[in-house]
C-alpha cells in the first residue's frame, strides 16, 4: 500500500518526465525549421498570431500561447504522444498550473461578423442610435421596403400561390364562406365590375381599396365574411329584387310605379353649364339652403385628367353649381363615404347627426339602399352610409371606362383631345360631344362606342333607378328640360321644397321612357347568365352564380 508521500513523489516524477520530453524535442528541432509545420516564420513573435482574450476581449500574442499550441500540435508533423495533449483549456504535460487555465467561454469573432459593434481586433465599440421620427413612420430602408434581400443572384424562389391553402394540413375552403377572391374571380377579373364601390363600403374590416386601374383590390387580409360578394350588383345581390324597396308592384315594367312625373328646368343663369334643365343641382341646392342636408356626394372633374370623374362632397351652393353636368365614367362613389376624407369640409359636425344626399347611377343607388337595410358595422364607411338621407339616380343605359372612351375612342380614333371638350351628352341613342363654344363636334350612334362601355352595364335592366327617391334624366323631355320621376315620400319632400324655383309640367313623353327601359331590359336578358327573378331571394349564393357563369369554385385552391 502506497503512502500519500509516495503518491506525491510519483506525480512529481511524471511532471519531470514530461518536462524532459519537451526539452528533448526542442533539442532535436533544427534551427532552420519553422516552429510548426505549415506555419510561416515571423520576425516578430508578438505580431505573428493574434487571438482574442476570452476574459476581456483584449488580444494576446503568440508568446503567451506557445505552450498551449506545443501541447496540442506535434512538432514532427504527427500527433502528440499519447497522454500529452495541451490546449488553452487543458494541460496534461504538467507545465500549466490551474491558475493559468482559461475559463470556458465562446471566442468572440475577430472580424466583427454578425456583431455590428465589434472591430477586426474583437474590440467592442459604441452603438449609434437613430432618434425615431415623430408623427411619422420611421424610414429604415435604403431602398424600397418591398425589395427582397438575402436572395442569391440567379436563384428563382418557388413562391407558393393561393393553392398553398389546400396543401396546408389538408385544409379545405369552408363552403359557407365567400371571400374577396371569389368576387375577384367572378366579377372583377371577368371585366364585369361596374365600379359602383359597394364592395369597398360593405367590407367590415376595411380590407378592400381601389387600385391604380380604378378597380377594387384587396389591401388587407380578407376574413371571408362574404359581404363584398353579397352586396355586389353583379355578384351576389339580385338587383331586380331591390326594386321592391319603393313599394311598387309594377317595378319590372316601364318606369316602374312612381308617385308622379314631370318635365322641369331651373330658371337661373347658371343652368348653361348644367345637364339639360339643371334639376339635380337645383334640388340639392334647395336641400342645402333649407338645412335638410349638410352636403351632397357628387361627381367632379379631376384636376389632373380632363373629363375623369372623381367623387366630391359639395357643401355649398357654389360648389354644386361649379360641378353641375355629367361626367360619363364612374367614381366608385360608395367607396368614398369614409367621412374622414371629408372632415375638412365638415367642421364641427357631429357625424351621428349628419345628413347627406348622394347622386349616382342606378347600380350605385341599389348598393346604398341594400347597405342601409342592415345594421352591420361597415367600419370606415359606416357613418357615411347611415348619413345618406336622399338618393338621386341618373337615367343610365351604360357607363364607360375613362381611358377607353376619352383616350382610345375620342382622342386616338377621332382626333379629339379631352381638353377640347366642353360638354358631353347621351341622347336619343346618340353620343353627343360639344366644344367649349357649344359647337357639336361628335354626333354618333352610341353603339359605335360599345367597346368603351363597362361590360357589366350590359347586364343591367334598371335604366330609371327604381330604388331612388328621385330619378332625373333627359329621355321623355324636350331640350333644356329634365325628366323627373318622384318615387318616395322623401323624394316628394325634396320636390315640394324645390318646386317654387322650377319651370315644370307633366312629363312630355312617358312612352319614350318606357321604350328605353324595355330596350335596356332586353339587352340585360341577352347578357345575364343567371335567371332574372324579382321574386327570388335578395342574395345569390356564389355556388349558384358559378354554376350559371362557369366560374371556379374555391379559386383559392386553384392557384387563382
Amino acid at each position: 500500500m502506497g503512502t500519500d508521500r509516495e503518491d506525491e513523489r510519483s506525480e512529481s516524477s511524471k511532471k519531470r518526465a514530461g518536462a524532459e520530453r519537451h526539452a528533448s524535442r526542442e533539442a532535436e528541432r533544427s534551427e532552420d525549421e519553422p516552429p510548426f509545420p505549415h506555419v510561416p516564420d515571423s520576425d516578430d513573435d508578438d505580431d505573428a498570431v493574434v487571438v482574442p482574450d476570452a476574459a476581456g476581449g483584449a488580444s494576446r500574442s503568440r508568446e503567451n500561447t506557445d505552450h498551449a499550441r506545443e501541447g496540442a500540435i506535434a512538432t514532427d508533423g504527427g500527433a502528440s504522444a499519447e497522454g500529452d495533449s495541451c490546449s488553452p483549456d487543458s494541460c496534461t504535460c504538467g507545465e500549466q498550473t490551474a491558475a493559468d487555465a482559461e475559463p470556458e467561454t465562446q471566442p468572440v469573432a475577430t472580424d466583427g461578423a454578425g456583431v455590428a459593434n465589434v472591430d477586426e481586433m474583437g474590440e467592442l465599440g459604441d452603438l449609434e442610435f437613430t432618434e425615431p421620427a415623430e408623427d411619422a413612420s420611421q424610414d429604415v430602408y435604403d431602398d424600397a421596403p418591398d425589395t427582397r434581400v438575402g436572395v442569391p443572384e440567379g436563384v428563382d424562389l418557388d413562391t407558393p400561390e393561393y393553392s398553398i391553402r389546400s396543401r396546408m394540413n389538408d385544409i379545405e375552403t369552408p363552403d359557407e364562406k365567400t371571400w374577396f377572391m371569389e368576387l375577384d374571380e367572378a366579377v372583377i377579373d371577368e371585366g364585369r365590375c361596374i365600379q359602383c364601390g359597394t364592395c369597398v363600403a360593405a367590407c367590415p374590416s376595411d380590407s378592400i381599396g381601389v387600385g391604380d386601374d380604378g378597380l377594387p383590390e384587396l389591401v388587407k387580409m380578407c376574413t371571408g365574411c362574404s359581404m363584398c360578394w353579397d352586396f355586389c350588383p353583379r355578384g351576389g345581390m339580385r338587383y331586380e329584387r331591390q326594386w321592391k324597396i319603393t313599394g311598387g308592384e309594377d317595378n319590372v315594367k316601364g318606369a316602374g310605379d312612381p308617385i308622379t312625373e314631370f318635365s322641369a328646368r331651373v330658371e337661373d343663369d347658371w343652368t348653361d353649364g348644367a345637364q339639360d334643365g339643371g334639376v339635380v343641382t337645383g334640388v340639392l341646392a334647395t336641400l342645402l339652403e333649407e338645412g335638410e342636408i349638410d352636403g351632397a356626394l357628387v361627381a367632379t372633374e379631376s384636376d389632373e385628367e380632363a373629363w375623369k370623374a372623381e367623387s366630391y362632397l359639395a357643401t355649398t351652393t357654389e360648389e354644386l353649381i361649379e360641378n353641375a353636368g355629367t361626367v360619363y365614367n364612374q367614381t366608385l362613389a360608395l367607396g368614398n363615404l369614409d367621412l374622414e376624407q371629408w372632415e375638412h369640409k365638415l367642421p364641427d359636425k357631429d357625424w351621428e347627426d349628419l345628413s347627406l344626399a348622394i347622386v349616382g347611377t342606378p347600380c350605385e343607388i341599389e348598393g346604398i339602399r341594400a347597405l342601409q337595410d342592415f345594421e352591420w358595422d361597415y367600419q370606415a364607411q359606416n357613418e357615411g352610409i347611415r348619413a345618406v338621407d336622399y338618393t338621386i339616380a341618373l337615367m343610365c343605359t351604360k357607363n364607360f371606362n375613362y381611358h377607353s372612351l376619352m383616350g382610345e375612342q375620342l382622342e386616338e380614333q377621332r382626333g379629339i383631345s379631352p381638353e377640347e371638350i366642353g360638354k358631353m351628352d347621351v341622347l336619343d341613342g346618340k353620343m353627343m360631344v360639344y366644344d367649349h363654344d357649344g359647337e357639336m363636334i361628335v354626333e354618333e350612334d352610341i353603339e359605335n362606342f360599345h367597346d368603351a362601355a363597362l361590360k357589366g352595364c350590359d347586364e343591367c335592366a334598371d335604366f330609371t333607378g327604381f330604388c331612388s327617391d328621385i330619378t332625373v334624366g333627359s329621355v321623355g323631355s324636350s331640350d333644356e328640360y329634365s325628366s323627373v320621376i318622384v318615387r318616395t315620400e322623401q323624394g316628394m319632400n325634396a320636390w315640394e321644397l324645390t318646386e317654387p324655383k322650377l319651370d315644370y309640367h307633366d312629363l312630355e313623353d312617358k312612352s319614350a321612357v318606357g321604350k328605353l327601359q324595355g330596350w335596356d331590359k332586353k339587352k340585360a336578358f341577352e347578357s345575364l347568365e343567371r335567371p332574372f327573378d324579382p321574386d327570388a331571394p335578395r342574395f345569390i349564393e356564389y355556388s349558384d352564380h358559378a354554376e350559371n357563369y362557369g366560374t371556379a369554385l374555391n379559386p383559392h385552391d386553384q392557384a387563382h
